[in-house]
């Protein structure tokens, strides 16, 4: 019983994780190709930029896929769910944000998907051999899309895990 009593809250995190990630994920693709069909542009270049990229990195290992468009798409929500299952991880391990309030899981999400997506985000004009202009656009971009998939993921693992004010309020009494 113990044993279980430990492993819940955990399950619960990763739980909560993968529903903000996945949602988190396919909110900021909308927004992307919303914001790319309105600068005129393909609406899924960015997922076709990605899939191209996963295809270069797995050719360099003799693995050889095809890249575009679907590889993008698969490589997004793979990644997106699994970035917030951990996530949701974190939230269950670390007493501060356990403790803490919905913006301050929000921005815990911010600093996480920033930082762990740099490494991803950097294979891309590197493997692509991105010109100087191109890489800050990608970047800049990047960093608005993941903005968005933070607050998204922050809000959704908050909700699920933190206590609700009224709960807050019957354990202090």
């Amino acid at each position: 019983m113990e044993e279980h009593a430990k492993r819940a809250p955990l399950a619960k995190g990763i739980a909560w994780g993968f529903l903000g990630g996945l949602a988190g994920t396919l909110v900021m693709d909308i927004l992307l190709m919303g914001a790319l069909l309105v600068l005129r542009q393909p609406a899924l270049m960015c997922l076709s930029i990605v899939g191209n990229t996963v295809s270069r990195f797995l050719a360099m290992f003799g693995t050889q896929i095809t890249g575009s468009v679907p590889t993008g798409v698969v490589t997004h929500y793979v990644i997106g769910p699994l970035f917030g299952m951990l996530f949701g991880a974190i939230v269950t391990k670390t007493k501060a944000l356990q403790e803490g309030t919905l913006k301050k899981v929000t921005f815990a999400a911010f600093v996480y998907v920033e930082i762990l997506s740099q490494p991803i985000l950097a294979t891309t004009p590197i493997l692509l051999k991105m010109d100087a202009p191109t890489t800050l656009q990608w970047f800049g971009g990047s960093f608005v899309m993941h903005l968005i998939l933070s607050i998204v993921l922050g809000i959704i693992v908050g909700y699920g895990l933190l206590p609700s004010p009224l709960e807050t309020q019957r354990r202090s009494q």
